[in-house]
């Protein structure tokens, strides 16, 4: 899967649309043969080790299976506090004072109180591994990493949480810190890929999420489309009543005949109507002037063998994103 000078795909999508699944398996997909992918968390579910059905993931970058390509996929469950007290150490030096700050519930007050900061402190980290170059660096270094993102309604607020503390902050480590982010994020090495499914409500959130993420100068990637079923199934007009269904149900020698076919012209109508809404959905998201790529729903769940599924179909893909 070749996704040139894209290191930090961002996923994003309405709660419900598998966007935690997606994720992992673009993590899996661009775990290519000899590259590394560290995948994160910043909402604190564990939706990842439910996927790989692993343990509760900890604050430490913890190698959770290996790519379709050969590749190493690693994990972080990135925590506010902890990422707080490494910010501390980094540029105050506070080394047990912060410990002591987070033993008297300092810290947890900090982070509830102040939601920016919370999002100013998952960004960091994530950015900082995204910054971490091979040889001589501090920390694992890593050919790409996937946020599991929070979801469209505040995409953009999150991802631009350091432009206003940059602005607030006009010097100091708080400042250079946070212009530091914002060069990463909206650099051409960020893609924000958003996932949705083919229904008015998740479309439309997708559309508003573009249009925020173009107006803030973020990067927009791709747009998939979970859980689709094949776009080449023909919507055939089905009328209200058909005697001739029920006619032909009773030399199939179905008993009742004239009883069922009632229901089955409703249920006809019904799935006529919906291929319709997913066509207008379709042209809606094609309108949005980016690439958009269409997954299969997993009839059997999103287990382990689905995502190893997914992810052989994703490197299949072009992920290079589209304009901004």
């Amino acid at each position: 899967m070749s996704v040139p000078g894209t290191r930090l795909h961002v996923v994003s999508g309405k709660g419900g649309t598998g966007k935690t699944t997606v994720a992992a398996a673009l993590a899996l997909a661009l775990a290519e043969r000899g590259r590394r992918t560290l995948l994160v968390e910043v909402e604190g579910r564990q939706g990842i080790a439910q996927l790989f059905e692993t343990e509760a993931l900890p604050y430490a970058e913890r190698r959770i299976a290996i790519g379709p390509g050969g590749g190493e996929v690693y994990a972080l469950v990135v925590d506010a506090e902890q990422a707080l007290l490494d910010y501390l150490q980094m540029f105050y030096k506070l080394g047990g004072a912060g410990r002591a700050l987070r033993r008297i519930g300092a810290i947890d007050f900090a982070t509830t109180v102040a939601p920016g900061l919370r999002d100013v402190l998952l960004t960091g980290k994530v950015c900082e591994a995204v910054r971490r170059r091979g040889q001589g660096g501090t920390g694992r270094a890593y050919d790409a990493v996937v946020m599991d993102a929070p979801p469209t309604g505040r995409i953009a607020r999150f991802l631009g949480v350091n432009h206003e503390v940059a602005g607030l902050a006009r010097v100091g480590p708080i400042h250079h810190q946070a212009q530091a982010v914002m060069r990463v994020l909206k650099s051409a090495e960020t893609a924000v890929h958003l996932v949705t499914l083919l229904e008015e409500m998740p479309v439309q959130e997708t559309a508003d999420a573009v249009a925020e993420l173009r107006a803030a100068d973020l990067p927009a990637g791709a747009v998939v489309v979970n859980m689709a079923r094949p776009a080449g199934d023909v919507a055939v007009p089905v009328p209200d009543h058909d005697p001739g269904l029920a006619a032909a149900l009773t030399r199939a020698g179905l008993r009742g005949a004239g009883r069922l076919a009632g229901p089955l012209l409703t249920e006809g109508r019904e799935h006529t109507q919906r291929l319709a809404l997913e066509r207008a959905q379709r042209a809606e998201l094609a309108g949005l002037g980016l690439p958009v790529h269409e997954l299969p729903l997993l009839t059997e769940g999103a287990d382990l063998a689905g995502l190893y599924r997914l992810a052989r179909l994703l490197r299949d893909l072009d992920w290079t994103g589209g304009a901004r």
